[in-house]
């Protein structure tokens, strides 16, 4: 069967054709990198991980764009002054752009311990306001933008008057005007659902471009529209997020990026549910936010252990990416169980050896035969279908204790055909390591720690660019407490061994 996506814009799977035949551009929203990245991040981008697999292994060239957010974040329409960077800039006594940095250090350390490939492009918002303001001067021109006190705003009544305003999050414009909620910055609108493109800086606001309209900043949406429209065109495939984004900076991107190049920007967008905590939506609110590192050092009071990321991983497959995802430690625990147990088959799998059977040799089982190879050739029909990695890790479960039983001898080496063997063997690696990106725990482990290790450095260097010696040899003197020997090289270059 060919693949089949769920459009969230049309309500509906449909099945994939690219653009350009052999090629796929996919845009998916990156992190706000004005704090530490949470369990909300690992979902996403775990789910586009295996889609982006996915598609080179059907034979696609993908071009992955996933952005850095670096120039604030709006978390409501009417906050627009409120630059997350900025804030957390100055608690943390930071210049804007090392808090950016620091936090895309961590961010990224945490991608390569989930084992995620690296997008092809990860653009930023601070290296594309150029792009952004030109966005902004042609949905001006054409009439859909209006300037008011150094701020641009998009008009979404006009908007609406000939466009499908509304439609991917199933919100009416009618209905977003009665029930905008009266925040600071909205008498500057001409009606409460417009949305800013750039707004006017306030003389203590840190990070701020020249403009057209005065010194300001961008908009939350118009960042990701003008970093899409760069990179991948005026009309690409896939733009993935998460389904809280859908309203309201997906529905503006669409908006926006209509009138810049004069069509709809996506042919198929793709939202992973949301994730809770025991039972809970997560929030500061409810005092449940997981920090990874929380999660990977088991540091937090909703957790009884720490967890591996492969753990993780492996849990998030568990379920469809359209479906809730809930959090808690039992949950984990038992993904962590269950893991190891298909994990364990799998190594098994890989030292089993009957290359001589036949299907006409004594002791063959035509029916256990024929119902392997059903469900090995099930894997790719139910990623086909929307990416269903919980029915494929299904058929894995239900081959572990046939794999087991012919490693102890409770089924005879001639059981099934050396031609189903071979393709198990595969068939599992293809699926559990290239598609999937599950790694054994201590494989995993040994790129963990090379990832641990470059993150101290760093830190290390910039301690000791700060002249903060104590954190500097602090840092050397524990790791060599630990048995690994860090060595200052020529050139500000640090080296590291285990002794």
């Amino acid at each position: 069967m060919p693949l089949q996506v769920y459009n969230s814009y049309s309500r509906k799977k449909e099945v994939f054709e690219s653009i350009t035949p052999g090629h796929v551009g996919m845009y998916v929203c990156g992190p706000t990198v004005s704090g530490e990245s949470h369990l909300g991040h690992a979902r996403p981008y775990v789910t586009f991980d295996i889609v982006y697999r996915f598609l080179t292994y059907k034979g696609y060239k993908v071009r992955y764009v996933r952005n850095i957010t670096d120039a604030g974040h709006f978390e409501e329409e009417g906050r627009e002054a409120e630059d997350k960077v900025s804030k957390k800039a100055l608690l943390e006594k930071l210049e804007p752009m090392e808090l950016v940095q620091k936090y895309t250090n961590l961010y990224h350390w945490a991608m390569r311990r989930f084992n995620n490939i690296d997008p092809t492009i990860e653009p930023t918002a601070t290296g594309h306001i150029v792009e952004q303001i030109n966005m902004i001067q042609k949905i001006i021109a054409d009439g859909y933008a209006y300037v008011v006190n150094g701020s641009v705003y998009f008009d979404v009544k006009k908007y609406a008057a000939t466009h499908d305003y509304g439609k991917l999050s199933g919100r009416v414009i009618d209905e977003l005007l009665e029930t905008t909620r009266e925040l600071e910055g909205q008498e500057e609108k001409r009606d409460r659902a417009d949305f800013a493109l750039w707004k006017s800086a306030a003389p203590e606001h840190i990070m701020r471009w020249t403009s057209p309209w005065g010194e300001g900043f961008p908009g939350w949406h118009i960042e990701c529209s003008a970093m899409a429209t760069k990179y991948l065109g005026a009309e690409f495939d896939i733009h993935g997020g998460g389904m809280d984004l859908q309203f309201p900076h997906h529905e503006s991107e669409i908006a926006q990026s209509t009138i810049c190049n004069h069509k709809a920007p996506v042919r198929y967008w793709m939202h992973n549910n949301m994730i809770t905590i025991n039972g809970k939506k997560m929030g500061k609110s409810y005092n449940n936010v997981i920090k990874l590192t929380e999660l990977f050092s088991g540091d937090h009071p909703l957790l009884t252990q720490a967890f591996h990321p492969m753990t993780i991983r492996f849990f998030i497959l568990q379920s469809h990416y359209r479906s809730t995802l809930d959090f808690s430690s039992e949950a984990l625990t038992a993904s962590e169980k269950a893991f190891k147990r298909l994990w364990d088959a799998y190594e098994t799998l890989k030292q089993l050896n009957f290359a001589g059977n036949t299907s006409s040799g004594e002791g063959f089982d035509a029916e256990l035969d024929a119902k392997i190879n059903t469900w090995l050739n099930e894997f790719e029909e139910f990623v086909d279908d929307d990416f269903s990695t919980p029915k494929v890790l299904a058929n894995m479960f239900e081959m572990a204790p046939i794999i087991n039983s012919l490693k102890d001898g409770l089924l005879p080496s001639t059981a099934i055909a050396a031609a189903t063997l071979q393709l198990m063997k595969d068939k599992f690696k293809v699926f559990l390591e290239d598609i999937f990106g599950l790694q054994a725990i201590s494989g995993a482990d040994n790129e963990a720690l090379k990832g641990v290790m470059q993150l101290l450095i760093d830190i290390r260097k910039e301690a000791k660019t700060k002249k903060d010696f104590a954190t500097s040899d602090k840092i050397r003197n524990q790791l060599a407490e630990l048995g690994i020997l860090l060595k200052d090289e020529k050139g500000g270059e640090m080296s590291w061994s285990i002794e």
